[in-house]
């Protein structure tokens, strides 16, 4: 019988934003296969180097590989931050692929720039785009392969855990 205490417990943001989610799929048949790739997919699709893009990037690749896109589209609004945080890091690490001297920028600098003159800002930045989308571009195959091995035996197990509805 359920007390008073659990009618006050009310589900995290990431059980209602992920672990439902998943758990619906899970049960409506989606294989934990089929779902680790879409994580995997997701993720990697969502940290592209561009903002404003990955909506769109998760769109056409979920599209072509028949991926579930609630759960890309969810697994890109839960990793906005990740990505903005990443944008530096793939850029920094493009330069040093490509051996170029580091440009002196900053987010706020990008948006400003953008803001200002978009025609100019593209051929202060194009190059610093190229970077940015070497060093994504190198990594997006290691990371889907490691979220997808991860995820997949913990789906697996919760899918074992779940039953799925007739």
């Amino acid at each position: 019988m359920p007390t008073s205490a659990d009618a006050d417990i009310r589900p995290s943001f990431w059980q209602r934003r992920l672990v439902a989610p998943l758990r619906a799929q899970l049960t409506q048949g989606v294989t934990p296969d089929q779902l680790a790739l879409t994580l995997a997919i997701g993720t990697t699709c969502s940290l592209f180097p561009f903002l404003g893009t990955t909506t769109l990037l998760n769109l056409a690749v979920g599209l072509a590989l028949r991926l579930n896109q609630p759960i890309l589209q969810t697994v890109n609004y839960l990793l906005t931050a990740a990505q903005l945080a990443l944008i530096l890091v793939y850029v920094r690490a493009g330069e040093f692929i490509w051996r170029a001297a580091p440009v002196p920028l900053s987010i706020a600098q990008l948006f400003t720039e953008f803001r200002t003159d978009p025609w100019r800002f593209l051929q202060s930045f194009g190059w610093t785009g190229v970077h940015a989308f070497t060093a994504w571009a190198l990594t997006a195959p290691l990371l889907v392969a490691a979220i997808y091995f991860v995820t997949r035996p913990a789906l697996r197990r919760l899918a074992r855990a779940w039953p799925t509805r007739a």
